[in-house]
């Protein structure tokens, strides 16, 4: 399980790194036509800001499993153990239902903008709005990975420069 787990997570960071670099070579291309030719190309800013709404839904859940988003520890620093857990729990929980209402709701948005396309490149709209319960399905499946150590002991599987994954403020386990 934990290899499936592995290669799942360094898909999802070579998706985000395929959108980056694309990104960085449409943007770059752009600069120095503009700046040899005195012409630019017409779609690099739409290509650009898509590939930056992909790479932003792709990356949300690799920031989750590293403790990367904004997180109030306060409450639960005050906390006696189990009402630590507890609270964790109803965090994760409530963090799943979230993720399936705006699941849903990115489908809703999808289905709606099905028929209209872009000004640059004609590019369908569905494709573009298909980021955010792609994203937000991504995000469900990191939580879920993560959820039994961070809600046993506070840590996120993967933080960076903590030798023990322990998110900052968390209760030592």
């Amino acid at each position: 399980m934990r290899r499936l787990e592995q290669a799942f997570v360094a898909l999802n960071a070579w998706a985000v790194i395929v959108a980056l670099a694309g990104m960085v070579l449409v943007v770059g291309s752009n600069v120095a036509l503009r700046y040899a030719t005195g012409h630019s190309l017409p779609w690099a800013d739409e290509v650009a800001r898509y590939l930056m709404i992909w790479m932003t839904f792709l990356g949300a859940g690799l920031a989750l499993r590293r403790g990367g988003h904004v997180a109030i520890s306060n409450l639960q620093d005050v906390l006696p153990g189990r009402a630590q857990v507890a609270l964790r729990i109803a965090l994760v929980a409530m963090l799943l239902a979230f993720f399936v209402f705006m699941i849903v709701t990115g489908q809703d948005y999808m289905t709606r903008m099905q028929y209209q396309k872009s000004p640059a490149l004609r590019l369908p709209f569905i494709y573009i709005y298909a980021a955010m319960p792609i994203g937000f399905a991504l995000l469900g499946v990191h939580l879920l990975l993560i959820a039994r150590d961070f809600v046993r002991s506070g840590r996120y599987r993967d933080a960076p420069g903590n030798d023990t994954g322990r998110a900052p403020g968390a209760a030592r386990g």
